[in-house]
């Protein structure tokens, strides 16, 4: 018979991401340390790690496209230019104030 003994594997990370890992791995179903331990076999297995997360913009993004939507439709903010260079053209007289 196998048995495999535990040892202690420290990571050092801030306040807020261990309780955003607590949480999430809560949301799974483990612990935490279920959780770490599940992503480490995975990617030791695979030889691989995969990160990838929603496309999902943040509460700010999302304000900063509802303005520039707003300003878009009520032609506020917007340049109009005829061709490529007099867009460049204004790009950089922008630049050089």
């Amino acid at each position: 018979m196998y048995v495999m003994s535990n040892v202690l594997l420290s990571i050092k990370t801030d306040e807020q991401t261990k309780q955003e890992l607590k949480t999430f791995a809560a949301e799974l179903g483990v612990s935490s340390t279920a959780f770490v331990n599940m992503v480490v076999k995975q990617a030791l297995r695979d030889r691989r790690v995969v990160l990838s997360t929603d496309l999902e913009p943040t509460p700010y993004l999302e304000q900063l496209i509802g303005a520039a939507d707003a300003d878009y439709a009520a032609d506020r903010n917007i340049t109009h230019t005829k061709g490529s260079k007099e867009a460049l053209a204004h790009l950089d007289s922008l630049m050089q104030k």
